[in-house]
């Protein structure tokens, strides 16, 4: 015989004998049984007072229903261990899966930290437009603060421009030449120094 399928008869049987209605089954039964026996002509009554044969049946059968009630309770063990262990693991899993995901949820937070969100971006760009927006008030306060005749002075001051000098090359022998070849001095002088040095000139003939 399969043990699978004498394992399954043996819960059904025990599972029959722990409801109510084996109960009151078993009580009309041996109410019907003495009541025969009692009240049953002598010729008819199989089993006279002392009830022996029904004390043998009622032992048989619990001689045979415990041994079938310890089975199904050792196939209800057996399930139980299965399905124990298989909570256990599942309880591990979903432990894992959450620490998992606690992990997660604490790197995102320390990331999200030194992330600029965008509430922290406007917070910036506005602080730095009210900054800008200060300086421009405060530069336009300061040149309105000037007086009109700083300004025209330092602005002629501006316009006027020093007088640009030559380059004046100084020969050794004392004589300021200019860099245009003339020399510093009277107009008279390379004249002079011409009729000098070779006499007057001449008029042509």
């Amino acid at each position: 015989m399969d043990p699978d399928t004498f394992g399954r008869f043996a819960e059904a049987f025990a599972r029959f004998m722990g409801t109510a209605r084996f109960l009151g089954y078993m009580t009309v039964f041996v109410i019907v049984w003495i009541a025969w026996n009692f009240m049953a002509p002598d010729h008819l009554r199989f089993d006279p007072y002392a009830f022996i044969f029904l004390t043998l049946m009622l032992s048989l059968q619990a001689s045979y229903a415990a041994p079938l009630i310890l089975l199904a309770q050792n196939r209800q063990t057996d399930r139980d261990k299965v399905v124990i262990e298989q909570d256990r693991t599942r309880d591990e899993r979903n432990l894992a899966d959450t620490e998992f995901l606690t992990r997660e949820v604490v790197a995102l937070r320390i990331a999200m930290r030194d992330a600029a969100t965008r509430d922290f971006v406007r917070s910036e760009l506005r602080n730095l437009l009210e900054e800008m927006e200060e300086r421009g008030l405060r530069l336009q306060s300061e040149v309105h603060d000037v007086p009109t005749d700083d300004r025209a002075g330092s602005s002629r001051r501006k316009g006027v421009r020093g007088p640009r000098a030559k380059d004046v090359d100084r020969p050794s022998d004392g004589t300021a030449t200019r860099t245009d070849g003339g020399t510093d001095g009277r107009p008279g002088d390379r004249a002079d120094r011409e009729t000098g040095a070779g006499g007057p000139a001449q008029p042509p003939h």
